[in-house]
């Protein structure tokens, strides 16, 4: 299978990832963001990770016949951020 790799990188999205201080502490990628906002979920008032996971959980446990991949996905890489920027390591 041949692959041509300037189309492949074309179309790779490098602002996903891209981290964006949201003015109360938090870092968040743009994709989170988007993601949060889509299930209408307010980051800007969350004081810390545990607080905006709190609040995703809740979405998701309240969304059980809904397709809640992206947030469940959202919700993982926040709580693996929390767990090494706040554990004693």
């Amino acid at each position: 299978m041949d692959y041509d790799i300037d189309k492949l990188v074309a179309n790779l999205d490098f602002n996903k990832n891209h981290f964006v201080d949201c003015g109360n502490g938090l870092l968040l990628t743009n994709f989170e963001i988007e993601v949060l906002n889509k299930y209408k979920i307010d980051y800007k008032t969350k004081p810390t990770l545990k607080n905006l996971l709190f609040q995703i959980e809740q979405v998701l446990n309240d969304g059980i016949d809904e397709d809640l991949d992206d947030l469940d996905q959202v919700s993982k890489s926040i709580a693996e951020r929390d767990y090494y920027l706040n554990s004693n390591k």
